[in-house]
């Protein structure tokens, strides 16, 4: 049998698929130890902060390790996959007798050739990097768990117990840690080398280094025999099963961080108006009958998404950024047209690039698109950056209206809320009629309240009177 060397191994590294991200969880494998590869072949599928992205094998060969299990967050830049690129064909035990440890030293030789990207920015390293083998005795991996959660619950896991020969490393070698971790350290305080590593290979990780702040608290303030117990009570107090906690990451993460930095950041005001859309509601009708929209999806949505466009036409300043850097208000000539999506990882917010200048069969074949590839969990990071301004339905839960948040970087986002028959004065009678209330939250540093109120005015005429698509076009 030939033996494979390790110069004819491989190793992909989690590439940057979202644009300067620094890390991103593997969701599934779709190839194991022993299967054949080829260049372009699809071998994972990882969640970012942004999308879940499909990621290519960048060589043929046959694969020799996976190095992480699905449900790992792994940070750009680390090996995920190993393939022996040399022809050898090694069987999935092979792989299993080579210490978890070892690297090559080589990078994939396609690198560098004219290769062109396949993802958005994806790219292969240009330098090399080989990690070395920890020192001292073996220490299980801790796979994550609700203790483990400091950064997002407040409650710092329980040190570990003492093991001064994790502690020490033979010689002078520097502690085990990537850069993210040592810079948490450096701002923590914590000496790296007083931490008790429990990642793979000796690599500590952010739970050691809070773990490490956690066990020294004790010796810094004055000991008391009454707050001991105290401390041991409050992290005692959650009943696993009465509750339960689920780790905050991917989009999740991403989205509360994004709406607390646009909450804090952008004064918002949001202003309500209750509209008559019943002739809307019958052109829709309409609409669907034409074999103009044969095979398109026609909704109120997309007559909504329409009159938002026109009355941005109508009113341009609302399309704007703020920039403070430059301390410059930066108008949009073009609308990427953002419409907030709930998918199972979370809330994404895809947009429709240059929404303004489409017709509107075309607008309705690109909403199809944008929505089922949400719910296929399948939207690109490079579709949910560059919005200008956001619509978001909460109607289709049954609700009225709502005050929401601006997608960070935006001016405006419009909630439309569930259209549903109410009595209304029409032509001086009382009469059951298709309403619904809109509501438009904007930047006020951007938008002051003359131009917010002309926008949602405008959008609430044409959706009380349609043919306005015509009239003000």
């Amino acid at each position: 049998m030939t033996t494979m060397t390790e110069a004819s191994v491989r190793e992909f590294k989690m590439p940057d698929v979202g644009e300067g991200l620094t890390e991103a969880e593997i969701l599934k494998w779709y190839v194991q130890p022993g299967d054949t590869v080829t260049d372009g072949q699809v071998v994972c599928e990882v969640e970012t902060a942004k999308a879940a992205v499909e990621l290519p094998i960048p060589y043929d060969g046959v694969v020799r390790d996976l190095h992480f299990p699905e449900g790992t967050t792994v940070d750009v830049g680390t090996a995920i996959i190993a393939v022996d690129v040399g022809g050898g064909g090694a069987a999935p035990a092979a792989a299993a007798e080579r210490p978890a440890a070892a690297e090559p030293a080589e990078e994939p030789k396609t690198a560098g050739l004219g290769r062109q990207p396949v993802l958005v920015g994806y790219g292969v390293a240009t330098s090399s990097t080989r990690r070395r083998p920890r020192k001292g005795p073996e220490v299980p991996v801790q796979q994550a768990s609700p203790a483990v959660q400091t950064e997002l619950n407040g409650h710092a896991p329980a040190a570990p117990a003492p093991a001064p020969a994790a502690t020490a490393p033979a010689g002078t070698d520097r502690p085990l840690a990537k850069p993210p971790v040592r810079k948490l350290a450096k701002d923590l305080g914590v000496d790296l080398t007083t931490v008790v590593p429990t990642g793979p290979d000796g690599i500590i990780t952010r739970e050691d280094v809070h773990a490490a702040v956690a066990a020294a608290v004790p010796a810094v303030s004055e000991p008391s025999a009454a707050s001991a117990p105290a401390a041991v009570q409050a992290q005692a107090s959650y009943d696993t099963t009465r509750e339960t906690r689920t780790p905050v990451k991917g989009v999740r993460k991403a989205t509360a961080a994004a709406m607390v930095g646009s909450a804090f950041t952008a004064p918002h005001v949001t202003e309500f108006v209750t509209v008559d859309v019943t002739r809307t509601m019958k052109l829709v009708e309409e609409l669907k009958a034409d074999k103009e929209f044969t095979g398109l999806r026609v909704n109120p949505l997309l007559l909504i998404a329409k009159a938002l466009l026109v009355a941005i036409r109508r009113n341009p300043d609302v399309n704007a950024s703020w920039d403070e850097a430059a301390q410059e208000i930066v108008v949009k000539h073009y609308v990427n047209l953002g419409i907030a999506a709930a998918t199972p990882r979370g809330l994404i917010v895809p947009n429709i690039k240059d929404a303004h200048a489409k017709t509107l069969p075309q607008l309705a074949e690109s909403l199809g698109e944008l929505v089922a590839t949400a719910r296929d969990g399948k939207t690109s990071p490079a579709a949910m950056q560059g919005g200008t301004v956001t619509i978001t339905n909460v109607g289709v839960f049954g609700v009225d209206t709502g005050t929401p948040i601006l997608n960070p970087g935006e001016s405006a986002i419009l909630a439309v809320g569930a259209i549903k028959p109410q009595p209304w004065v029409h032509k001086g009678k009382v009469k059951p009629r298709q309403v619904t209330t809109l509501a438009l939250s904007f930047d006020h540093r951007l938008v002051d309240g003359e131009l917010g109120s002309k926008v949602l005015a405008d959008v609430a005429a044409i959706l009380e009177q349609p043919k306005r698509l015509i009239t003000w076009a």
